[in-house]
Parts: C-alpha cells; structure tokens; sequence
C-alpha cells in the first residue's frame, strides 16, 4: 500500500522559469503583481529572477530592480538563479536568501547553455559556495536535464548521481534535479529517486518537472510514491529553456496543487488564489496558458449545465 507525503514543499518558479521564455517583457511593475498574488496564495519560496546576461535573456534584465523591491515582504524565501561567479556577486549584492547555481549533467547541454561541462561548472560552485557562505546566504544546485538530454539523449543514473555526491562534498545539501526538456518517464524518475534515496541518503532532493510530452503529473506522481517531497512548478504551466529545443512547459503548480490536495497532501497553498493569480499571468503574458484546473475549475464545483 503507497503511503503519500503528509506534506509537501512547493518552489514557485514561474517568475524566472517561466517569464525567461515569453515573448512579451514584463515590467518589473506588472512582475510585482504576480509575485504578491502568489504570496498571498501562500507561497513561501519564490524562485524570482535569474542573473543571466541582459543580452542573452532580456526577459530579466531588471533582476536587482525586482529583488529591491521585495525586500520588505517577511517571511518568503527569495531564490535567484546563477550560472557563474558573476552571477553570484550581483546575487549577493542583491540580497537573494538563496544562490541555485545552475550546471547541467550533460556535456552538450553544458557547453550550450554554459559554455562549459559538469566538471568545468564544478570548480566555480566551490567557489560560489564560499561566496555565499561569506555573505550568510545558502547556495543550492539546479542540475539541468537530469532525466535526458535532447542533445545526447538518457543521462546514466550513476552520472547524475556521481554529479549530486560532488555537490554534497562541496557542502551542498539541496539538489533541483531538472526535467528540462520533458524527457522523464515514470522508469526514469523512479530510478533516479531510489539511486539518491540509497546512495546519498543526507541530500535534500527536489524534482522539477516539464510536461513538454504530457508527463509532468505523472513525473510527481511517481516521485511522491519514491518519497521525494519537495517539487518545482509554474503558475498557469509558464515556462521553458530558451537553450534547449521543444522545452516548453514546466509542471503547472494549481493542477498540481490540486492534484496533491485531493490525494490528502497538505501544501500550505490556498487553490481558488492561485487560480486567481494564474488568470493574472495570462493576461500578462497576452495569451493563453497550459493550466487544466484554471479552464476547467476544481473538480468539485458545481454546474448548472446539463450533460448527456
């Protein structure tokens, strides 16, 4: 008989994941609304911004801007994303309460996102760690296409483990392991979340999802059934890489919330608010989004429509 998390912990990351691959720029006003309608959802933990090159992702140029403006909101961790020491140092100047260094568990993938590999990414993360540490701020590791790669196709298991015991040397105790391209398959994250649960039994795993071919939920599902109890996920299902081909779609977070609920898994997370907020991002963004539950309402609401 599976028994299900009492709880989970969810890290909204539709402001960054999200926001990276619209065609329409938001201001950092418009972003402000979406991030307080996603607070007082409940949400704890806000993946915000990503201090990438303005060149590269323009879509979060204004990264300093919008964590200043946060800065008064209590009680709400706020994570930035950074690929190298650059990164870092304009993080900690802005006073992010998280660094997730990304690296990616494939060459290709590395060296076209990155410029570089796994074990070229490993050195700066020593460093970044130090940084932070400084600076009092904890670091954190997003691994990119830890359950495939579209360049090269299954990433071994042993790899992506091998990668999170280096991390753990490091001193790194939560690892984001990363569907970037929605190549998981319930097989593959059952093996990664056994491999992680039997050999690196002290590291804090949260799993990220894209339902680029249909399987996010899925992806959660069997995560949750393998004990993993910290998630990732998107408002309205927002998102993708803009350096991977086809990777549009990250798991959406009220069909997952509302998954979780009704299977008795506590969120901390109010559904009909982040259904509010979901109609928020559309209309943001200018046109419709993936989310099932903000078309079709929870599955409990009533209609007065007949049927056959």
């Amino acid at each position: 008989m599976t028994r299900w998390p009492n709880r989970v912990s969810i890290t909204e990351v539709g402001l960054r994941d999200g926001l990276q691959i619209e065609p329409r720029i938001l201001s950092t006003h418009e972003k402000l609304d979406l991030a307080h309608a996603l607070i007082d959802a409940g949400h704890t933990s806000l993946e915000l911004t990503s201090f990438v090159s303005p060149a590269r992702v323009p879509q979060l140029a204004d990264a300093s801007e919008f964590l200043a403006a946060l800065r008064h909101v209590r009680e709400v961790e706020f994570r930035a994303l950074v690929p190298n020491l650059r990164g870092g140092a304009r993080a900690i100047a802005a006073k992010a309460d998280v660094l997730v260094f990304v690296l990616s568990a494939s060459d290709t993938h590395g060296k076209r996102n990155l410029n570089r590999t796994p074990r070229d990414s490993l050195a700066e993360l020593r460093e970044i760690v130090g940084m932070a540490a400084d600076a009092g701020i904890r670091a954190e590791v997003s691994l990119s296409v830890a359950f495939g790669c579209p360049f090269e196709g299954d990433v071994p298991v042993e790899r992506v483990v091998g990668l999170a015991r280096e991390f753990q040397k490091i001193g790194i105790t939560r690892t984001t392991f990363c569907d970037t391209t929605g190549m998981a398959t319930p097989r593959r994250v059952q093996a990664v979340a056994r491999a992680l649960k039997s050999e690196l039994p002290a590291i804090e795993p949260t799993f990220h999802f894209h339902n680029t071919r249909g399987l996010g939920l899925v992806g959660v599902l069997v995560a949750l059934q393998e004990g993993i109890e910290r998630f990732e996920s998107s408002v309205g299902g927002l998102g993708g890489c803009p350096f991977a081909p086809n990777a549009a779609g990250n798991v959406c977070t009220e069909d997952m919330v509302h998954m979780l609920h009704e299977m008795g898994i506590e969120t901390g997370l109010d559904l009909n608010r982040l259904l509010e907020a979901a109609r928020l991002a559309e209309n943001l963004v200018g046109h419709k989004l993936d989310g099932q539950v903000m078309k079709a309402g929870p599955r409990l609401n009533r209609s007065d429509s007949g049927g056959e």
